[in-house]
Parts: structure tokens; sequence; C-alpha cells
């Protein structure tokens, strides 16, 4: 069975460089506009999805967690640590930095597909670790004021009172920063963010 592989990247001469270097190597490789559309109409496929925006943190959620997508290999720009704890943490079975050489871009995607998780040495000790490299929270402060009521028993809809936003408002945006954080809800968010010592 043929494998594909959709290539994603805002910057058309990274995918296409990825695209010509992975289609030389034997993959059928595609570079969709919408990638979540082509998931759903594709079997035995690979998402290389670069994540630099709170965007691409988005569709990286929907591959990995509604859409249950085989394999999804984040691509990271900057330190992979943090950043590379949170993809994994979302569902990426790999990560990359963008900065990756052709052998080493290879050779991931060889043993993604084999079943092997492939990631940078920091990014595996951030989550032994189980928590990011460094304790200066990325969150804004608003962001840390939420979590510090959620903490403190809070209910949403005061919450939502307090900050000057409707109720539905305030989920989307606690969504929103539970995505960041890489965890799936509340409690998850107040314990993370206890590890920390952000609270």
């Amino acid at each position: 069975m043929v494998v594909r592989v959709a290539v994603v990247d805002p910057l058309p001469v990274f995918q296409q460089g990825v695209s010509a270097v992975l289609a030389g190597a034997g993959y059928a490789v595609e570079t969709p506009a919408d990638v979540v559309a082509w998931v759903r109409r594709s079997t035995s496929s690979v998402v290389l999805l670069t994540v630099l925006s709170e965007d691409d943190w988005d569709v990286l959620s929907r591959l990995c967690g509604t859409l249950g997508a085989q394999v999804v290999i984040a691509v990271l720009d900057g330190d992979p640590a943090a950043s590379g704890a949170r993809a994994v943490r979302l569902g990426a079975r790999s990560v990359l930095p963008r900065s990756v050489s052709v052998d080493a871009l290879r050779q991931t995607v060889d043993a993604t597909i084999g079943g092997q998780a492939v990631m940078p040495a920091a990014v595996a000790a951030a989550l032994a670790a189980g928590s990011q490299t460094d304790a200066h929270s990325p969150l804004s402060a608003d962001q840390l004021s939420w979590l510090r009521d959620l903490a403190g028993g809070t209910t949403v809809a005061r919450l939502a009172s307090r900050a000057g936003y409707s109720e539905r408002a305030m989920f989307r945006l606690l969504r929103v920063l539970y995505r960041q954080m890489g965890v799936s809800g509340r409690l998850q968010a107040v314990m993370r963010a206890q590890e920390l010592h952000w609270l």
C-alpha cells in the first residue's frame, strides 16, 4: 500500500522542497489547501504540519483529536522543547525542527510510518519532566488570572462576568487556553499550571 503524505507549510519554497525530498524517497506527496478535508478522504496517510501560529495549533488538535489522523509529524520553528512537548500532548507522533536536514527528514518520516516516535532529545526531556523547559509562562496576564480563578473554584459563568465576556465566549476562550497549554480541560489546565508554578 502506498503511503500518502501531505505537506503543509505557509512558505511555498519550503513546502515544495520537502515535497520533492519525500517524492524522491517514493512517497505519494500532496500539498492540500485544506488538510483537514484531505485527511477525511485519505487512508494510510501522513501529515507533515508546520506549526507556527495558534491557528496551526488548532489544526493539529483537530487532526489528532477529532479526526484521529493516523500519523501527524509536527514541524516546529525555534526552540522545540516546550512547543514539541505541547505537540506530542496534542497527539503528534513525531516532532521535527523546521531546520531539519534532508537525511533527518527522510529518516523521521520512514521511522514514524514504521510506528516509532521521533523527536529531539529536548522534547523527550520536557515530556519526561512533565512540564515545559522554563518556568516563564507563555500565557497572557488575563489567561493566568483565569487559571487562578478556576483553581480557586470560580465558575465559568462568574469568570465570564468578571472578565466582561458572555459565558459562551468565555468557554471558547478557555478552550483556546487549554489547547495552548496542551491539555484537554479545566482540571488538567489547573494541574499543569500548578506543576509549572504559574499559580
